[in-house]
């Protein structure tokens, strides 16, 4: 009997890395891109009440290094993982060959909407407000 492919290392680290990639990708747009999008927008009503809610983005902007220094990180590590896996076989089984398949493709796309995220998140962090100055 073979194990269930999500259960397997490979297939747990695959599933694992981007997935964190994504949180933190997604705290950096919320830290830095949102803030900028909502002033643009001449909603920074929406802004004031919305850091009085979630008080903990102001702690994110003010360490925006630290932030994207560590997306950044997991970002590299889970593009690592992804790059060696990408050769690595499937079980025998087709039901489980499938569900391989199906896990290294959303591992791929979920990794590729991080990236995008993140570099969207640090044009307005660290470009934007330097080009419109």
């Amino acid at each position: 009997m073979t194990a269930d492919p999500l259960t397997q290392p490979t297939s747990w680290r695959l599933a694992v890395l981007p997935t964190l990639s994504l949180f933190t990708s997604l705290s950096t747009l919320v830290c830095c891109a949102l803030p900028a999008l909502l002033v643009t927008l001449g909603m920074g009503a929406a802004l004031a009440g919305l850091v009085t809610a979630v008080p903990q983005l102001v702690w994110l902007s003010e360490h925006k290094a630290l932030t994207f220094g560590t997306a950044g990180v997991l970002l590299a590590g889970a593009g690592y993982m992804l790059w060696r896996a990408r050769n690595a076989p499937c079980p025998a089984d087709p039901a489980q060959a499938r569900a391989c398949m199906r896990m290294r493709r959303f591992s791929v796309w979920t990794y590729f909407v991080s990236l995008a995220l993140y570099l969207t998140a640090a044009f307005f962090a660290f470009l934007a407000a330097e080009l419109l100055v």
